[in-house]
């Protein structure tokens, strides 16, 4: 992940900020995605606090803003443990899923992978490696199917089979797309009547979506009820600010975070390592 280090640590040189230096201070987090509201925030605090050390103050500002959510994905005691995937294209939702599974059948755990992703050309093939690679099964259907078809059966077998996980993949969607929102839509209501409320429903982010992702959040949330956000390609270009902004604004915690192309590419958010990572702090 991109540093602002060395941006601030040319703020950060003096005991006191200048109202110039305060405003370049809100710069770089505004550079780094971190959004209005929330760098506003964490400003307005830091100079409430009349601070000496500007760099331990910031980091003690971002990692309470990122707040104590809980981080875990949530499984049922008993029964199909169901977690929906949803984001828009081209975020890596469908490696994220299979590196869940994976994940999942290293804990001793069995699972079923739905392909509901009918529209984009392969998607269910390239579910299908990750289901080998994982062990899981895959239910899926012909190109062009109804995606609330292939969530209906993929329940029935995860409950016939005694699977512990049923993993719902969606097709890549704009947020704008009314048709396609409102499809996934239909999806989150057979979950709710057929299963319950789904235990987790995922926004897959990418990390270089910049402020845009806060918009992606809040309409899949309306639409589908968002538990966590995974973010994705936090592996050197991205500045990962969008995670704040995410949370601050939305109140939705980041679980995961995707670190690369493997299959153990896939961890646990650790607010800690973050802050440190964006403010180029040596652990």
């Amino acid at each position: 992940m991109r540093s602002i280090g060395a941006s601030l640590s040319r703020l950060f040189k003096g005991a006191a900020l200048s109202e110039q230096e305060w405003e370049e201070l809100e710069e770089v987090l505004l550079r780094a995605d971190v959004g209005v509201s929330a760098t506003q925030r964490i400003v307005g605090a830091m100079r409430a606090r009349k601070v000496t050390d500007g760099m331990s103050a910031l980091r003690e500002e971002l990692i309470a803003a990122l707040g104590h959510p809980d981080r875990s994905l949530r499984s049922k005691p008993s029964g199909t443990t169901v977690w929906l995937i949803t984001g828009v294209n081209g975020v890596g939702k469908t490696t994220t899923i299979g590196k869940l599974a994976a994940q999942l059948r290293d804990e001793g755990r069995s699972v079923v992978l739905a392909a509901a992703d009918t529209f984009r050309a392969a998607a269910d093939t390239q579910l299908e490696v990750w289901a080998e690679r994982s062990g899981a099964d895959i239910v899926k259907h012909a190109p062009g199917a109804d995606p609330a078809a292939v969530v209906f059966d993929g329940i029935a077998a995860a409950r016939a089979r005694g699977r512990d996980v049923l993993i719902v993949d969606t097709a890549g969607r704009l947020q704008t797309k009314k048709n396609l929102m409102e499809e996934l839509g239909k999806i989150r209501r057979i979950l709710d009547r057929e299963t319950g409320a789904p235990d987790e429903v995922l926004l897959v982010l990418d990390a270089t979506t910049g402020q845009n992702g806060v918009a992606q959040a809040r309409a899949f949330t309306e639409v589908a009820g968002i538990t966590g956000v995974v973010l994705t390609k936090l592996d050197g270009t991205a500045k990962g600010g969008i995670v704040i902004a995410v949370q601050q604004e939305l109140g939705i915690p980041v679980k995961l975070v995707g670190l690369g192309e493997g299959v153990g590419d896939l961890a646990s958010f650790d607010p800690d390592g973050f802050v440190d990572d964006l403010l180029g702090i040596s652990s």
